[in-house]
Parts: structure tokens; sequence; C-alpha cells
């Protein structure tokens, strides 16, 4: 039996739209129908056949995309604690349950990890074939779009919560440095956190996705574009000098990432998430030693605690509605070249796919 996907075939720009096999399931593995997806920054990436793209993927063809929700079909004879019906989203982060790593409670870091979408076959097609341990049940009612953009929801949730630890965010300032799609929701995130003020900046002047800051909560959204050098002066200005106390750095951008420490409040915080280009230079004895800074690294999402925190957050219907506006455009999964432009046009926040 053929399916419907994307994939990439060549080392080049592009992806092909045809169809392959269904997927065969392993033992412990869930075949899951897909009914949408999201395009992802990776996705872009891998689409552009980007520098990180050309070293990063190792095996051709395959089928990409990891964001996605979707309804469990078949079951593997050694899965348990699922039933065909189930609705599903996948924890990416594939973790060999062996590691040392996992076996301290950091499967994310796994020694061993692999990721779907990326060294697997992914979900940009009508069924993908997950490890059971990488499903997660979705709440009936949160609707499906919304469902396929938890992964990323998470990601913003572990920058914002590194330590688990609300009261790191309760009645402190912050700023999120990067308004893409992980950056808009982690400013929702921290308004719902307790933050008493956010501050968010744009590194151009992507009016849509400065607009959905504003939605999602920002008391003050800068543009590095336009205000340039003079932003971290504004923030610092907007705190009587003393800076924010917590700076989630989403942007990948290192001249973001020097004006990070420079409206960090000494003592404060920061959560790295973006992912820069080439290393970067950065004045550890001002930015982070006589500040006493905190730093944290953050790749993917805590398993399964920061899902958990999703879970929690997605049931307040006020929070569910304002990540719902981060997904701006809805297509079907044939037009994917469509939403790869609305993106890099900047005229796109989260854009959406459903298979035929």
């Amino acid at each position: 039996m053929n399916m419907f996907a994307i994939m990439k075939t060549k080392r080049g720009p592009g992806a092909e739209i045809t169809t392959t096999t269904l997927p065969t399931l392993k033992r412990d593995e869930v075949l899951v129908k897909v009914k949408v997806a999201s395009i992802c920054g990776t996705d872009l990436h891998i689409w552009e056949w980007n520098e990180w793209a050309q070293t990063r993927i190792k095996k051709l063809p395959f089928v990409f995309g990891h964001e996605f929700s979707g309804e469990i079909v078949e079951l593997g004879p050694g899965v348990t604690g699922f039933n065909e019906g189930d609705a599903v989203s996948a924890e990416t982060h594939i973790y060999d349950g062996t590691c040392t790593l996992c076996q301290t409670d950091r499967m994310h870091i796994c020694r061993n990890l692999k990721i779907l979408g990326v060294d697997t076959d992914g979900c940009f097609a009508e069924y993908i074939a997950l490890p059971a341990q990488n499903a997660w049940k979705n709440d009936p009612n949160i609707p499906p779009e919304v469902a396929s953009i938890q992964e990323p929801l998470g990601n913003a949730v572990q920058a914002a919560l590194p330590k688990d630890n609300v009261e790191d965010i309760a009645g402190k300032t912050a700023a999120v440095i990067g308004c893409g799609p992980i950056g808009l929701m982690a400013i929702a995130v921290l308004r719902k956190l307790g933050a008493t003020r956010v501050y968010a900046t744009a590194g151009g002047l992507n009016q849509v996705r400065m607009e959905l800051a504003h939605t999602m909560g920002a008391d003050l959204v800068l543009s590095a574009k336009k205000e340039g050098a003079q932003l971290p002066q504004i923030i610092l200005d907007e705190t009587d000098g003393e800076g924010v106390d917590v700076v989630l750095e989403m942007s990948g951008a290192a001249a973001a990432l020097r004006q990070s420490f420079e409206i960090l409040r000494s003592g404060g915080r920061v959560s790295l998430l973006g992912i820069f280009d080439s290393p970067v230079t950065l004045n550890l004895n001002e930015a982070i030693i006589f500040k006493a800074a905190h730093i944290y690294g953050i790749s993917g999402r805590r398993i399964y605690q920061t899902w958990h925190q999703v879970k929690g957050l997605l049931s307040d219907l006020v929070f569910q509605k304002k990540i719902a506006s981060v997904i701006t455009h809805q297509l079907p999964m044939s037009k994917i070249e469509d939403g790869i432009n609305l993106i890099e046009s900047k005229k796109a926040a989260k854009v959406v796919i459903k298979p035929k």
C-alpha cells in the first residue's frame, strides 16, 4: 500500500511530492494517521539545504517533518498502554532508554539521541510509524491544529521553566529575544506564569510577528532593525536601569546574544534556545561572571514533565486561544512550497499543512 509523502530525495534545495510505501511497524511502534502537521524552522533548513542540513542529514531519501497530531490506526505487537483511535502527538527526541543520561531522567539529551524527521522518517505524509515511547496522548478536546504545535510550545515552556520553578517567573520582569513562533509562544507562557512585564524584540520589521507579540501579551515590542544599538538602553530605561530578571534568547543571532546579557539584571537568568549559525564571541567577564548570571542551555523538552506542563497550560481556554493565534495559515500538504514561501517572505508565523 502506498501513501502520499513529501520526501527529501537528493542533496540540494527543495523536496519531492511523491508516493512511498506505508511504513512497516516494528514491535514497539504505533502507526499514526497524520491529521495536521506543522512547518518548523528545521524543516526550512532541510528544504533550503543550508549548511546545517548539508552536514546534519545523513541518509536520503527520507520523509521529513516532526510536528504533528494524528490518530493511532495500528499497534505493534509489543505495544501496551495505547489503543487504536487514540489522538496523539510526538515527542521528537527518540531516546535509547539505556544510557546514563536516560537512566537519570534526562532522556531529552540521550547520548544516542535520534530526531524524528531528521534521523528517521517524519510526519510530512499520510502516515507515520512512531516508537510508542514517543507517543503523547492528546486531550481530544484540543483542536488538532493546536495539538500539532505542542512540541515547539514545549520548547517555550522548557525555556521559561528550566528549573521547574514558577517562582522564577512570577512577579519578575522578562524579555524574549526573537519573535519566531517559539518566541511568540514563550511570551504567552511568561504572562501565564505571572511575569509582571514582558519585553519582546524582533530581528526585523515583521509586522505580522510584532503584532502577534502584542497579542501574546508583550508590553513592549522592539525591532533590532529599527532601534539597533539603542535597544538595550531602551529596556534598561524601562526597568530603571536594573535590567530584566529573565531573558529567553530565541533568535540565534550573535548581536542578540550580546544584547541579552546587556539587558540582564545582575543575578538574573538567561535561557538559550536559539541556534547560532557559527561560533560567537562574548565578554564572559562582564556578561556572566561579574553579573553572577545563571545560564541554561535548552535542548528540547523534559520527557515527559514538560508535556504535562503543556497539557496543564492548554487546559486554560484563554491561553489555548492565544497559542492558536500563532497559526496564521493552513494549507494542503501538497502546497508545502507555498507555506515555505510564506514563512520566508515573513508573511506568516506558524503554517500548518494537512494531508489531502
